[in-house]
């Protein structure tokens, strides 16, 4: 049975995965309305969890607000049978590794830093990232099936992947602009705190 997080406890764990972040982003992580978002976050706010840098519109946790979400993540997990994660997760170390080499690739050529002049080596690379986003799209919904939160990690990588096929090149692995590279990497964080995984351990990045 799929377990539902509780929604303020969604925004409380998008602001841990992201660090730092505005609110329209945070309510794409968390998969609520960003009107919900802002609400959450005051609340945070009110308790001293987080803090709100105006200048930049950022939202961060603070130093007792992570360690109050390490109490709320253990209640959130407390029914979830994680042990039902380790398989999908084992296939989704088996495609970052093959993400994190399309990422080179795409970065590089021949040694090189890719100036993307080449479109028939750019148009192989990207037909690469679809086959991975295709891979990982039951991987991720059997995720999804154990842990509700989860699932909405497959609309999202395919919808980037789509915006990268169409030409937004900058959405393969730009930083901090909702990048495919940007939500792979908020749901492998996402993965590692919910399973308490010791990311340096693991030799996971």
């Amino acid at each position: 049975m799929t377990f539902a997080s509780d929604p303020f406890f969604r925004t409380f764990h998008a602001l841990r995965i992201k660090g730092f972040a505005k609110a329209d982003v945070l309510a794409e992580v968390a998969d609520l309305p960003v009107d919900v978002v802002e609400e959450h976050l005051q609340s945070l706010l009110a308790r001293e969890w987080a803090m709100f840098r105006e200048a930049r519109q950022l939202w961060q946790l603070t130093p007792a607000g992570r360690e109050e979400h390490r109490v709320a993540l253990s209640a959130d997990t407390a029914g979830v049978d994680l042990a039902a994660l380790s398989g999908p997760y084992h296939e989704f170390l088996a495609l970052n590794d093959r993400f994190k080499a399309l990422c080179a690739d795409w970065q590089l050529r021949n040694g090189e830093p890719n100036d993307h002049s080449d479109a028939d080596y750019d148009a192989e690379v990207i037909a690469r990232l679809s086959d991975i986003d295709q891979a990982a799209r039951p991987v991720v919904a059997a995720m999804g099936a154990v842990l509700a939160r989860l699932a909405p990690y497959a609309p999202r990588l395919e919808h980037t992947c789509q915006r990268v096929a169409a030409g937004e090149t900058n959405m393969f692995t730009g930083v901090m602009c909702g990048s495919y590279h940007d939500v792979w990497m908020e749901l492998h964080e996402d993965l590692i705190l919910t399973q308490g995984i010791d990311r340096a351990a693991e030799g996971s990045f």
